[in-house]
């Protein structure tokens, strides 16, 4: 096991530790991700100088991070910027009672960045126009083949997910074990040909990677507060539903969103969080598996 490397860390105001990191999880059996009992989050990531976990906790009014591994030092400096540090909730407007009351049930929600582009981008991909339960399948099945064992004071079946060099060796029938379909793969064997960590602006140049896969990516990897993921299936009538009282579509969410230019992304996070739900209508998006095509 790797040392111990410790980082303690003031935040700039409030900091929930749930809101803003649970964003990154990816479903409940996400193996590069885990909440521990203490109040805790886990988190293994490939970071440039290699595998490595983090864990933070609060303390107080003090964030203490521990990491592990050969990018342990690499996580700790990034660690305020992944909670947050460079974010400015308390520059966004408020126009009405009911973006007050988002605020207001979401204190410490704050836009992190984890400066890791491919490790947000693949997951984003996979939930392209699915469920997401049909896309934490896959992720967890290939981070469990092809990721290497996190780092640290750990469980067994936690993994660090694969680093972006090696996503092309993984085989057709891996692909298919993991219940992705083809053309999911290959997007994602096509996103390998651009460097993303350094051309993060250039990704909608990616065949298969539109504005909702790029604002997914830099809502995650720079903390885009801006960023506005059109074309989803719930995201809209979330949010009508919530400001206005009834669901809407994506030209018409731009329109609600407008006044808040700037601070787009963290009205959305607040509704998935506290938001109203539009009511059910019709059938569900089942969740495939072509596992037994």
């Amino acid at each position: 096991m790797n040392a111990e490397r410790t980082r303690v860390w003031i935040p700039p105001g409030p900091l929930d530790l749930r809101y803003t990191l649970g964003l990154h999880r990816r479903g409940g059996g996400d193996p590069a991700f885990r909440y521990g009992r203490d109040g805790s989050v886990w988190r293994a990531s490939h970071t440039p100088d290699g595998p490595a976990t983090l864990t933070v906790r609060v303390d107080g009014e003090r964030i203490v991070g521990r990491a592990w591994g050969d990018g342990a030092d690499w996580l700790l400096e990034s660690m305020p910027a992944m909670l947050g540090g460079g974010d400015a909730p308390e520059a966004m407007p408020v126009h009405d009672e009911v973006v007050a009351g988002l605020v207001a049930r979401s204190p410490g929600l704050r836009i992190g960045a984890t400066g890791r582009v491919w490790e947000a981008l693949v997951p984003a991909i996979l939930e392209q126009k699915v469920v997401g339960a049909e896309a934490w399948r896959a992720w967890r099945y290939l981070l469990r083949r092809y990721g290497s064992r996190a780092p640290g004071p750990v469980p067994d079946d936690m993994r660090v997910p694969p680093p972006q060099e090696l996503w092309p060796s993984i085989p057709v029938w891996d692909w298919h074990r993991s219940g992705a379909e083809p053309v999911r793969m290959r997007t994602i064997r096509g996103a390998t040909s651009l460097d993303v960590e350094r051309h993060v602006g250039r990704l909608d140049i990616l065949r298969g990677v539109g504005p909702w896969t790029v604002a997914e990516t830099r809502a995650r990897a720079v903390g885009d507060a801006d960023a506005v993921p059109v074309g989803d299936y719930h995201i809209p009538s979330a949010v009508g539903q919530t400001l206005i009282g009834e669901p809407v579509d994506d030209a018409r969410m731009l329109e609600l969103l407008e006044p808040y230019v700037g601070h787009r992304y963290r009205i959305i996070r607040m509704i998935e969080i506290h938001g109203v739900r539009p009511p059910r209508r019709g059938n569900r998006m089942s969740v495939r598996d072509y596992r037994a095509f």
